[in-house]
C-alpha cells in the first residue's frame, strides 16, 4: 500500500474515532499529495520520494510555526502544531541516530575524496542524495561541517 492509499484509509479512521487533530493533519498531508499529483507537467503518480520530501517540508513548516507561537506566548497554538507533527511523523521513515549519520557521512567522505571544508560542496550532494529521508538537511550540514574542519 502506498502512502496516498495509507492516509485516505487513516482519515477514514480518524473520522469514527472523532480525533480532530489528526484528522486534520491527515487532510492536510491528503491535499498536498494531490496537488504533487496533478502538476502540470506531472504523470499523475506520486513516488515514494515525492511523498517523503512532502511529508518531511510539512513537518518542518509546523515545527517552525510551533516555535513562533511559543515566542509570541500562544502555547496553545504550538501545542497543536506539535501535535499535528507527531501525527506525519508517522508517515515517515525513521531517522538515523548521530552516530549511524556519522558513520554514513564518513564513508561517504571517503567516496568523494574530500580534503577539507572546500570540498563541502561534493560532499554535501552526495549526502543529501543517499540520506534523503533518513536524516534532516540541517543535520546532514552541520555534521559534514564537523567532519570536513
Amino acid at each position: 500500500m502506498d502512502l496516498f492509499e495509507q492516509v485516505s484509509g487513516d482519515i477514514k479512521k480518524a473520522m469514527l474515532a472523532k480525533d480532530k487533530v489528526r484528522l486534520e493533519a491527515l487532510r492536510g498531508i491528503k491535499k498536498e499529495f494531490i496537488e504533487a499529483k496533478t502538476v502540470k507537467g506531472g504523470d499523475g503518480e506520486l513516488s515514494e520520494d515525492v511523498a517523503i520530501k512532502i511529508l518531511q517540508k510539512m513537518v518542518k513548516q509546523r515545527k517552525d510555526s510551533a516555535d513562533i507561537f511559543s515566542k509570541q506566548d500562544r502555547p496553545e497554538l504550538a501545542a497543536k502544531e506539535l501535535e499535528e507533527v507527531a501525527c506525519i511523523e508517522i508517515y515517515l521513515p525513521a531517522q538515523m541516530t548521530a552516530e549511524e549519520l556519522d558513520a554514513k557521512i564518513k564513508s561517504i567522505i571517503t567516496e568523494v575524496g574530500a580534503e577539507g571544508p572546500k570540498d563541502m560542496g561534493k560532499v554535501m550532494g552526495a549526502a543529501s542524495k543517499a540520506l534523503a529521508g533518513k536524516a534532516e538537511g540541517r543535520a546532514i550540514s552541520e555534521t559534514v561541517k564537523r567532519l570536513l574542519a
